[in-house]
């Protein structure tokens, strides 16, 4: 029965060539918008693993979410450095982090923190950083690099790299007078994380300093707001300014680091002394609970906070409110889907009945040969299962490999790694509903083609 469907296919090659692609591509289409949503869902969710609260000026809780975790978009005012000693006293509180931003590198955020932020940030699970080489920053100018800004440029540890005023691809002013050193490079962790830049509070004021006489070249500032982001000639500029004329500066930006650091002193004793700046002011605070029955109450607590306005944002909550503005957007892609997966299967349908009469023949000389009605009913739903099947393979294929393909891109531009051949519950469910809707697909020109070879088979013996 086997060999007779699959030489029945390629007799009828074209046709079931076209069927298969029409199903491939339903199937490639259904799966990717799942995989995009699922996985984005979990990376957004990973990022965030661990932080009970974020604490920030004033404002929306999605927007600062956004900012902070992700490093897309501002929290608009800054908070105070007073503000945060205070948080970090709270009896409930167990670790705080600060986190200061506004600035990139080549389009990557940059992130102003402490040294603690490696040993209380969490990811996927409460999977701790780690350092794929390196080490966390202990100097002012040293920074440690995300996976994917370190692969995307070719990073490694001792690397020069000049940062910019300004966030996302647009810098207004490059800090060439501050070349910062790469100290470490993290493992990929699959979150937002891989890209970004993070350097120490002292680090990220000094790119802020007001230095009398100093003003970047136009060209400079001209390619920064041009090129900023792309492997364009900014950075070039930049950095052969760097090495230009900041041998001077960068000896006397390492004297401003180095000047009270003592013989003797060993280099957690200097990664100590930096996490003791006391920063102009951060953006948001990263907080690490007690108890954390006790969110609520505290977050009442901040936005009663009479000495600035601030906005506690529960991560976890926040993602829900995220997740129903975009639950729109993912209800139409998944309809969308659905419709092509459905013109799939009705090309199928149409496929297997087109060619009914046509193979009238074929179906008398089968029954000619001893074939029961019931046996061609079966040979008819053989072939519309292996088309079914070929283009579920086909599909899948596709979607691996433009997953393979574009995953780089994912990644670098929105922090999404879509990694992963072996298929999820969720898609093997959707491939299960895909095959037993071409199976329920094929039932009609089946029966369609029983009784016809049975009223053929009535009219020969009469």
């Amino acid at each position: 029965m086997l060999m007779l469907g699959l030489r029945s296919l390629m007799n009828r090659r074209f046709v079931s060539v076209l069927t298969m692609a029409s199903i491939a591509m339903s199937v490639c289409l259904i799966l990717g918008v799942d995989r995009l949503r699922t996985e984005a869902r979990a990376g957004f969710a990973n990022s965030a693993d661990g932080i009970d609260l974020i604490v920030a000026s004033r404002g929306n809780p999605v927007q600062i979410l956004l900012a902070t975790v992700f490093g897309v978009g501002s929290t608009g005012n800054a908070v105070s450095w007073d503000t945060f000693e205070t948080i970090r006293r709270l009896d409930t509180i167990e670790w705080a982090v600060p986190v200061s931003m506004g600035d990139n590198h080549r389009g990557f955020p940059v992130i102003g923190t402490r040294a603690d932020y490696f040993r209380h940030f969490h990811h996927s699970g409460g999977t701790a950083l780690s350092f794929a080489n390196g080490r966390p920053f202990r100097e002012g100018a040293e920074a440690v690099l995300g996976a994917e800004v370190a692969r995307r440029f070719g990073y490694t540890e001792g690397t020069e790299l000049v940062l910019a005023h300004g966030a996302g691809d647009v810098s207004f002013h490059v800090h060439d007078e501050t070349p910062f050193t790469v100290a470490g490079v993290l493992n990929a962790t699959g979150t937002a994380v891989d890209r970004m830049v993070l350097v120490s509070l002292q680090g990220f004021d000094s790119l802020h300093e007001d230095r009398p006489g100093e003003s970047p070249d136009p060209m400079t500032r001209l390619l920064s707001v041009e090129g900023a982001g792309s492997d364009g000639p900014v950075d070039v500029v930049a950095h052969e300014a760097a090495h230009g004329h900041a041998e001077d500066d960068d000896h006397e930006h390492h004297g401003e680091v180095d000047g009270d650091h003592e013989p003797g002193h060993d280099d957690d004793d200097r990664a100590a002394r930096h996490d003791d700046h006391e920063a102009r002011q951060i953006n948001a605070v990263y907080l690490g609970l007690r108890d954390r029955t006790a969110v609520l109450g505290l977050q009442r607590w901040f936005s009663e906070y009479a000495d600035e306005p601030l906005t506690a944002v529960m991560p976890n909550v926040a993602l829900l409110e995220l997740w129903s503005i975009t639950g729109t957007a993912e209800a139409a892609l998944s309809l969308m889907a659905m419709a092509v997966a459905l013109a799939g299967m009705l090309g199928l349908l149409a496929a297997l009945s087109a060619a009914l009469e046509s193979r009238r023949r074929e179906f008398s000389v089968l029954r000619s040969v001893g074939a029961t009605p019931w046996r061609i009913f079966r040979l008819i739903v053989l072939e519309a299962v292996l088309l079914t099947g070929a283009g579920l393979l086909l599909g899948y294929l596709a979607l691996m490999s433009l997953i393979a393909m574009f995953d780089p891109l994912l990644a670098s531009r929105f922090g999404l790694r879509l990694e992963g051949w072996w298929p999820s519950g969720s898609e093997w469910m959707l491939m299960l509903a895909i095959f037993v809707a071409g199976l329920v697909a094929s039932l009609v020109p089946a029966f369609r083609v029983y009784r016809m070879t049975l009223a053929d088979g009535l009219s020969s013996a009469h």
